[in-house]
């Protein structure tokens, strides 16, 4: 895989792999792995974006693309992982799932470890890379969950995503996984409401886990996004000055500077 762009400080590399994982569906996930992706490439960094959703793999369809090789050949040994990576126009690669098919949904656990072994050796001449992860909360997503150097869970105000991204949260300390844990608040009605929305379920992880992670940050609701995921188009391409741009690239610097 080629780059155009500079290492990235030994800082930055620190959470070198990123899951984004949510619990349930409809948060607004996928769109928001994109979005990272293309916020930290555009910064500078060289960025895999993997779509680990096996069963329902849509990271291509958001982005209108019709890749030529996906997982499924890497987990079958057809080809090796490098060679179904594909660079995209908005400066970062893309490992697209299996779209639509559900053919790794009940991948082997051999198959999927191998497939890790694969992406970790390919993210040494990555400054990031950003595992988007299945809706739901089985063994396949929790491995990968735990694969991550860093943990991004997201939530909506939505009691049902509370309990959720709790249960995602309670999960990822009960499997040991070494990576940190933080919160992202998504489709917030202001960045206060999302700020309560974190503090409420703060308070549930500090109660029942004995600590809280960290909020990663809040992205207010904006319908502007329906509009690019409609015409397939990247978000901070197509509205770079609409609020929820800066809600993510805000939250891309924060994982930056992270140490």
């Amino acid at each position: 895989m080629t780059a155009a762009t500079p290492p990235a400080s030994t800082a930055a590399r620190a959470g070198r792999i990123l899951a984004v994982a949510s619990g349930k569906g409809g948060v607004g996930k996928t769109w928001f792995a994109i979005t990272l992706a293309h916020a930290l490439a555009r910064a500078g960094e060289r960025v895999l974006l993997f779509d680990g959703d096996l069963g329902l793999a849509n990271v291509d369809i958001q982005l209108g693309l019709t890749p030529a090789h996906d997982l499924a050949a890497v987990a079958h040994g057809q080809i090796p992982l490098a060679a179904a990576v594909q660079q995209h126009e908005g400066g970062f690669a893309i490992l697209a799932g299996p779209s639509g098919s559900g053919t790794l949904a009940e991948i082997g656990m051999a198959e999927l470890e191998a497939m890790l072994a694969a992406l970790r050796a390919e993210s040494a001449a990555l400054d990031r890379v950003v595992l988007d992860l299945g809706a739901g909360l089985d063994r396949t997503v929790r491995r990968l969950a735990g694969f991550a150097d860093t943990l991004l869970v997201m939530t909506t105000e939505e009691p049902t995503s509370l309990t959720d991204a709790y249960v995602a949260l309670k999960l990822h300390a009960l499997d040991g996984g070494a990576g940190e844990a933080r919160v992202v608040v998504n489709q917030a009605t202001s960045r206060a409401a999302g700020e309560r929305t974190y503090a409420t379920l703060a308070r549930a992880c500090r109660s029942f886990l004995g600590h809280a992670p960290a909020l990663a940050g809040v992205v207010r609701r904006d319908e502007r996004v329906r509009d690019a995921i409609r015409r397939q188009t990247l978000f901070l391409t197509r509205h770079p000055t609409a609020p929820a741009a800066a809600d993510v690239e805000a939250i891309a610097e924060g994982i930056r500077g992270a140490p």
